[in-house]
């Protein structure tokens, strides 16, 4: 038997984002963001409210990163969601996240994030939705495997559980895509 809980946002998983950006005068921002993906395979799509500080950074700037948060950086994480740079001019050093220029766009890497998406702005949609390109995926060779390919394991990505407001470690192999599914051929 199923229980009907209405329309909700419950969408699964739905991984943690954390979006940088630098402020008019150069500083690094970041904010958390559950509402965005994958827009196609070289694009990404962010789901931002005109009043982030951070959605006026990507249209003055044309670009932005995104961050996978990680189960090593849930606190700071989590902080910069609830904090606007609108209000606290301090936030990221209060969150203690440092940062790094990427070297494919103008916007911070987050040194503690060990993978990010590194994307130019392409448009804002209709919907007011950020569009970007994927420039380039830069990971921190202490997630890689011994064939330097991402290992979800040493990486411990996080993602949102909306039905609860909690976070959950994402990791656990549970079979093969594009494979498994040949079973039944």
């Amino acid at each position: 038997m199923r229980k009907n809980f209405g329309a909700k946002p419950w969408f699964y998983p739905l991984p943690v984002l954390i979006i940088g950006t630098y402020n008019e005068d150069g500083t690094a921002n970041a904010m958390n963001a559950a509402w965005g993906g994958l827009y196609d395979a070289d694009k990404v799509v962010l789901c931002l409210s005109a009043g982030h500080k951070t959605t006026a950074n990507i249209q003055a700037t044309g670009a932005f990163t995104v961050s996978f948060a990680d189960a090593a950086n849930i606190i700071p994480a989590d902080y910069v969601g609830m904090v606007s740079a609108n209000a606290t001019a301090d936030k990221m050093e209060k969150s203690g996240f440092l940062t790094t220029k990427s070297p494919f766009v103008n916007a911070p890497l987050i040194d503690q994030l060990p993978v990010a998406l590194e994307c130019k702005l392409i448009k804002v949609n209709e919907d007011g939705n950020i569009i970007g390109q994927i420039v380039n995926v830069s990971a921190d060779e202490s997630v890689l495997d011994e064939n330097g390919g991402l290992d979800l394991a040493k990486f411990r990505p996080i993602s949102f559980e909306p039905a609860n407001n909690a976070y959950h470690v994402l990791g656990q192999k549970v079979g093969n895509a594009f494979k498994d599914g040949a079973a039944l051929k």
